[in-house]
């Protein structure tokens, strides 16, 4: 079996997996890092989302062996330390939660977002595709917008 090293959250690593063995696999079964949550296994729902080189990517239609010699960002390397991301503390502010299971991967897809675009319109922010089953897109898209605000954007 071949072998993929990459660093995960500020972390070099090593794994033995197939070439065509979806990152998130590696990620919650192998590495024991499960924020990242399997949705659909398709790219539609997006609970997985995390960052590869600092974009957002979908790791369950992701093979391991594209992420080889990459970084890979996931909600939990996110804050720095015991200091929250903006977004991570937006998210509490606004009481987005609900059941969480999107959570992890709405906060990945709004951290990109921001880095591409400081101050996003309304449009851009309800560009973001991740599924919400409970339904807080109202919550989700107030905490971008505070986010953006304690950023230097809006």
């Amino acid at each position: 079996m071949p072998s993929y090293t990459f660093t995960v959250n500020g972390k070099k690593t090593t794994v033995d997996a197939p070439a065509d063995l979806a990152m998130l696999w590696v990620l919650r079964d192998k590495l024991g890092i499960t924020g990242p949550k399997f949705g659909c296994g398709i790219n539609v729902c997006k609970a997985c989302t995390s960052h590869l080189n600092g974009k957002a990517f979908n790791p369950c239609v992701t093979p391991v062996s594209e992420c080889a010699d990459k970084n890979v960002t996931t909600i939990e390397g996110l804050a720095e330390g015991d200091e929250l991301h903006p977004v991570q503390q937006a998210w509490l502010d606004q009481d987005v939660a609900e059941c969480g299971y999107c959570q992890p991967g709405q906060i990945m897809a709004a951290v990109d977002l921001l880095k591409r675009n400081p101050n996003p319109s309304e449009a851009e922010i309800e560009e973001i595709e991740n599924v919400c089953r409970c339904g807080t897109y109202f919550r989700i898209r107030e905490a971008i917008k505070q986010a953006a605000r304690e950023m230097g954007g809006a």
